[in-house]
């Protein structure tokens, strides 16, 4: 079964931490691990980093109409800073490798199955 994982946290802080190159270096060597981790076991499908929400544009079609809006979809203590996709046979494995994640140290993750339709299947 895939599972997404999505991760969460304040981007003010990632963005404090080009002040200070050897945190950010610290962390990037953090996540470099824990997809080797992954890649190792086998279970990474993918993943990404994103752009600060700064970046983001909203889409919303009104009565056939497409809207386009500068920013993210909602204002929220946490942004969604990156994913995972991961292969485990059930949401226990998905959760064990998203504590896993060093983002979980200071932000949030959420780990959410990804509904494939009968043509991907």
């Amino acid at each position: 079964m895939q599972y997404m994982i999505l991760i969460y946290g304040d981007e003010k802080n990632f963005a404090m931490m080009a002040s200070n190159p050897e945190a950010q270096k610290q962390m990037y060597a953090a996540f470099k691990q824990y997809g080797a981790d992954m890649r190792a076991a086998g279970v990474l499908r993918g993943g990404a980093e994103l752009k600060p929400t700064s970046t983001a544009t909203t889409v919303r079609v009104t009565h056939g109409k497409t809207v386009t809006t500068d920013g993210p979809f909602a204002e929220t203590k946490e942004q969604l800073g990156g994913y995972y996709t991961i292969d485990v046979p059930n949401l226990d494995e998905a959760v064990k490798w998203a504590a896993r994640c060093p983002a979980a140290q200071g932000g949030s993750i959420e780990v959410r199955p990804v509904g494939l339709t009968p043509d991907t299947l």
